[in-house]
C-alpha cells in the first residue's frame, strides 16, 4: 500500500498555474511587489474583509517583523503549546518569552490565568490559534486594554476559521498566518501579516524592504518579500479554499464516527466560531499508548505527528521556564493524525481501524 502521511501539499492545475508562469516570462517580472503579489494581496484581502495585508516570504518572519514594528523589548506573555517558531521570534528579537498554561479543551492560552503572568516588564501578549481554534479573543483584548498591553496572534494555522461572523485573523493588533505548503492555504513558502492601525502597517510594508522605497531610507530593514512564483502559487489556491475547507470536513467527520468516545480531542463549543478543519489532533489516555498507536501506524506506512512535542517551557535553551503542568501533560499525549484534501475515505477508515485495534490490546 502506499505511504500516507500527515499532510500533503494541494495543488491546483497545473495549467492554471503555468498561465501565471507565461505572464512572468513575458514581463521579466519575478519580485520586488510584482503584479501578481499584489493581485494576491487584493484577493486575500476580500476573503478575509481586512484592510491592511502584506504578504511576506515565509510565516516565521512576519512573527519577527510584527514585534520589531511594535518596538518590543521586554517581556510577552506567551503560549507553551505551539510550534517553536513562537517562542523563536521572541528569543530571536531578544525579548523574553513568558509561558502562561494552556485551556484543556480547546489547548489555546488559558485566557484566564494571562494576568497572574503580567509584570511592570509586560509589552505584550502573542498567543497561537491551536489547530485554527480560537484563542478568547474577547477577554485578551479587555486585559490588553485594561494593562495597555499590544497582542498578537500567531495564526499559522487559522487561515479560514470564523469567529462571530468574522476572520479569525482579523482579531488583535497584528495577526500573522503561514502559508506554507503542508498548510490549508499555500504559497508553497510564505506567509502574511495583517494590522489594524495604519502608521503600524506603513512600519511593516518598509520593514519588509529593507526599509527604503527606491533611492529614499526610512527606517531599518530585512528582505521579507515573496516572489511572483510563490505569488501565483497562492492565486491558484485560494478559489478552491472553500471546497479543500469542505472535503477536511468530510474527512474530520469520517474519523469521528470511527473514534468519538475512544479518545479525546479539543474542541470549542462557542456557536459563533466556524471550523476550518486543519487538523485532526487526538489525545490518548498516556505517552506509553501514544508511542504505540504511532508505531503501529507505521508498520502500515501511515505516518502521524507529535504537533506539539515537547511544551515549548521545556525547550533545552528556554532559561526559568515557568510550570506548564497542562501543556506538558497534553503535548506527551497529542498526536496528530493524517488530513488533508484526497485522503481516500478507506485510508481514513484503515487509520480507525489500526488506532481502536491497538487501544483494544
Amino acid at each position: 500500500m502506499a505511504r500516507i502521511n500527515v499532510t500533503k501539499a494541494f495543488l491546483p492545475p497545473k495549467e492554471a498555474f503555468l498561465k501565471y508562469v507565461d505572464a512572468m516570462w513575458d514581463s521579466a517580472y519575478l519580485t520586488n511587489n510584482g503584479p501578481h503579489l499584489q493581485q494576491l494581496e487584493k484577493e486575500l484581502k476580500e476573503y478575509l474583509g481586512c484592510k491592511n495585508l502584506m504578504v511576506c516570504n515565509n510565516g516565521t518572519i512576519v512573527l519577527q517583523m510584527a514585534l520589531k514594528a511594535l518596538n518590543l523589548t521586554g517581556e510577552i506573555i506567551t503560549t507553551p503549546f505551539s510550534y517553536v517558531a513562537t517562542v523563536n521570534a521572541i528569543l530571536w528579537e531578544n525579548c523574553t518569552p513568558v509561558f502562561t498554561d494552556i485551556d484543556p479543551q480547546t489547548f489555546c492560552i488559558d485566557a484566564d490565568l494571562i494576568e497572574r503572568s503580567i509584570t511592570p516588564a509586560t509589552e505584550a501578549i502573542l498567543c497561537t490559534h491551536v489547530y485554527g481554534l480560537p484563542c478568547d479573543v474577547k477577554k485578551i483584548e479587555s486585559i490588553a486594554q485594561k494593562h495597555n498591553l499590544k497582542v498578537i496572534y500567531d495564526g499559522a494555522h487559522a487561515f479560514g476559521a470564523r469567529f462571530n461572523g468574522q476572520a479569525l485573523l482579523n482579531y488583535g493588533d497584528i495577526s500573522t498566518c503561514s502559508f506554507h505548503a503542508t498548510k490549508l492555504f499555500h504559497t508553497v513558502e510564505g506567509g502574511c501579516i495583517i494590522v489594524k492601525d495604519d502608521a503600524t502597517a506603513h512600519t511593516i510594508f518598509l520593514e519588509r524592504q529593507f526599509g527604503h522605497i527606491n533611492d529614499d531610507y526610512f527606517s531599518v530593514g530585512i528582505n521579507g518579500k515573496s516572489s511572483e512564483m510563490h505569488a501565483a502559487m497562492g492565486l491558484c489556491v485560494l478559489p478552491h479554499v472553500e471546497d479543500l475547507i469542505r472535503q477536511r470536513r468530510e474527512i474530520c467527520h469520517r474519523y469521528d464516527a470511527h473514534l468519538q468516545g475512544k479518545i479525546t480531542r479539543p474542541s470549542c463549543n462557542d456557536p459563533r466560531f466556524e471550523n476550518n478543519y486543519a487538523y485532526y489532533p487526538v489525545v490518548f489516555e498516556n505517552e506509553t499508548i501514544l508511542l504505540k498507536v504511532k508505531a503501529a501506524l507505521e508498520q502500515q506506512e501511515i505516518f502521524s505527528r507529535r504537533y506539539f512535542y515537547p511544551s515549548l517551557n521545556q525547550l533545552p535553551f528556554i532559561k526559568n521556564g515557568a510550570a506548564c503542568p497542562v501543556s506538558e501533560d497534553i503535548s506527551k499525549r497529542v498526536l496528530c493524525l493524517p488530513l488533508y484534501p484526497g485522503l481516500e475515505m478507506e485510508d481514513v477508515d484503515r487509520i480507525a481501524d489500526i488506532i481502536t485495534g491497538t487501544l483494544s490490546r
